[in-house]
């Protein structure tokens, strides 16, 4: 009977427009292909509601039209469309949205949510500076700062400007998550990404703050929403970004690192150990009016550029050396685990950070798609050495384990093992 309704739901979704084609159990096309515009893989997820995410989950992944261009960049291309937005209309829906909730009393009037990365830099920034607003920043701790990261954060403070509630959540429990997450998902971020987003909605609600400001739309990773969506959905389309994540049920019957939360009850763990991830409740969101946008929605958002914009007006760092798996040096620069989150992305879709890197630079045009597909080729899929001894002594694996423990995750649709070296059946 599982194996009906998973069946059940991949049709449900994918005759919703797609193309058809043959999928593995988990959802992923089971012939791989790859974008003729940007070299995306279609194993690519586009999100999932990470508090029902387990081992059984099924995935939905970037979609492809019938030339084998993917959703991304169609998405993108509308972005340079004059015929379909108008960018100055749109910064003028912002600057109305502005000042119908602008506070001139001390109170804030908006929350922008980072750690001092580019596109938190640039969001605060411009709607502080620009469009005259008090926004409170709020930042849910890496599990492992680095330097640099580090450093960045107090620059978008300090250089910036901003009030911030930096949340740093029972690291005994985080700890004890964060290793189920991979164990069972192979997701070391899993609990992060949770958190970082339940922590903002808490303190909104605490502040009597109305706006929570995010920063691109979805639609640019390939999560098929249209262009017009500036907002989250209550529920259900928008696989990541609802505003109600339980979907009306328990705390208890939903997930943390895969695993139910009732289990980590049953273990010792109390429901005050797991606060910091529970959701505010979604009539506590309609009471207090609270609305969550996407900046990049009203303003043309290009990350190279927002890189340039927080060098210029915080002084931000890019790595003092290439981030390992790609070959940028300004990109998701604070935790000391992301690079174990690409490395295990690669593992389990063949999409790495390289891969995410390029497609995004080639659709906006800074680099060709040949030049993307040798960066692909060079770098996707590097296994992240710099801090792994931090990440093994987090997560409590031995570095055997752990590789021991991807190969288990590998699908078999895209792996192959040859001269004892697993390499893509298909690759670029």
């Amino acid at each position: 009977m599982a194996g009906y309704w998973k069946l059940a739901k991949l049709y449900e979704y994918y005759s919703k427009g797609a193309i058809m084609e043959k999928k593995t159990n988990n959802g992923l096309p089971s012939e791989i292909r790859y974008c003729v515009n940007c070299n995306l893989i279609n194993q690519r997820t586009t999100g999932k509601n990470e508090f029902f995410h387990t081992p059984e989950t099924i995935h939905k992944t970037v979609k492809f039209d019938e030339n084998g261009v993917c959703a991304g960049c169609h998405f993108v291309k509308k972005e340079f469309d004059e015929k379909v937005i108008n960018w100055k209309e749109r910064e003028e829906e912002l600057k109305q949205l502005c000042d119908a909730n602008r506070k001139n009393n001390g109170e804030y009037d908006c929350i922008v949510p980072g750690s001092g990365g580019k596109d938190s830099i640039y969001a605060a920034y411009i709607l502080k500076h620009k469009y005259k607003m008090n926004p409170l920043t709020v930042t849910w701790s890496p599990h492992l700062y680095t330097d640099v990261g580090w450093k960045n954060f107090q620059s978008w403070l300090h250089k910036g400007g901003f009030d911030n509630y930096l949340y740093t959540p029972n690291p005994k429990i985080h700890k004890l998550v964060t290793r189920e997450a991979v164990l069972r998902l192979l997701h070391p971020f899993q609990p992060f990404i949770i958190g970082q987003k339940m922590f903002a909605t808490k303190i909104a609600a605490k502040f009597n703050i109305p706006l929570i400001f995010y920063g691109e739309m979805q639609g640019k990773g390939g999560k098929e929403v249209s262009h017009k969506a500036k907002t989250f959905a209550e529920s259900g389309s928008q696989g990541g970004f609802e505003m109600d994540p339980l979907e009306g049920k328990k705390f208890e019957d939903a997930y943390l690192g895969g695993k139910q939360i009732r289990e980590y009850l049953d273990e010792g763990v109390t429901l005050n150990d797991l606060e910091s991830y529970r959701p505010l409740n979604i009539e506590t969101i309609k009471k207090k009016k609270i609305n969550f946008y996407y900046l990049g929605y009203f303003l043309r958002w290009i990350p190279q550029e927002m890189y340039y914009f927080a060098v210029k007006n915080t002084d931000f760092s890019p790595n003092p050396q290439r981030t390992e798996g790609t070959y940028t040096k300004y990109q998701s620069l604070d935790d000391k685990i992301d690079g174990f989150f690409h490395y295990t992305s690669y593992i389990k879709f063949g999409f790495g950070r390289a891969m995410s890197d390029s497609c995004e630079e080639v659709r906006h045009g800074h680099i060709t798609k040949d030049e993307g597909k040798a960066l692909i080729k060079k770098f996707d899929g590097e296994y992240p050495q710099r801090y792994e001894n931090e990440f093994y002594d987090y997560i409590s694996m031995k570095k055997e384990e752990f590789l021991e423990l991807c190969d288990k995750f590998r699908p078999d649709h895209i792996w192959q093992k040859k001269s004892n070296q697993w390499i893509l059946k298909k690759s670029l």
